[in-house]
């Protein structure tokens, strides 16, 4: 894990500017096949937490998933761990909305688009339906945050919206909760209901 996170480091420091060689280092001494490009920490924290849930250590499998802090980094990225770079088959997991961005870096690239898995709107609302509100709640009690959650509730801001939107509001409120709550959703999914992208990023690396 640490070898990863290194990697994960050098990587973004290349990415803005500075020396390759670290990258392409870690990338040889691990064993570096497959780079999954995600658009945020919350994003990496699901990814991780299903594959501890499936028994896979994807760095020993050569597979290095990768946080770029914003879908518009795509092309960037790409072109770093794609062809052009270290020549890592590409993947990633993105937002519906995002899923232009994903789409034209991967193809500038030269590497293919079809291996894109694109949320509905975002992760936080496919687990949120994957869960159910009430299950999303239950684990909002659980970990001490049901106080916070009827409290934003009650803001008029929230009044006549849907709770699953309301939900996905809410996990985006304070820095660090989708982190939290990406790893500690993904726990809670029963066998059968993780998110159609979610399973099929994994089941694809």
């Amino acid at each position: 894990m640490a070898d990863m996170r290194a990697f994960r480091d050098a990587v973004a420091g290349w990415a803005t500017g500075g020396p390759d060689g670290p990258a392409r280092e870690l990338a040889t001494s691990l064993g570096a096949r497959t780079a999954v490009l995600l658009e945020g920490l919350s994003d990496l924290a699901a990814v991780e937490a299903l594959a501890a849930r499936r028994g896979r250590d994807l760095a020993a499998e050569g597979v290095c998933v990768v946080p770029m802090g914003g879908a518009m980094s795509v092309g960037r990225y790409a072109t770093l761990l794609g062809p052009p770079g270290l020549g890592l088959r590409l993947t990633g997991l993105c937002d519906e909305n995002e899923q232009g961005f994903y789409e034209s870096g991967l193809t500038r690239a030269g590497a293919p688009s079809q291996d894109i898995h694109v949320c509905v709107a975002d992760l936080e609302d496919e687990l949120i339906r994957a869960l159910g509100t009430a299950g999303v709640e239950e684990i909002l009690g659980a970990e001490g945050d049901l106080r916070a959650w009827q409290t934003f509730q009650r803001q008029p801001a929230q009044h006549g919206r849907p709770r699953d939107q309301q939900l996905r509001r809410f996990l985006g409120t304070k820095k660090g909760r989708k982190i939290r709550y990406g790893r500690l959703l993904v726990e809670a999914l029963t066998p059968g209901r993780t998110p159609p992208p979610l399973d099929g990023l994994l089941a694809g690396v």
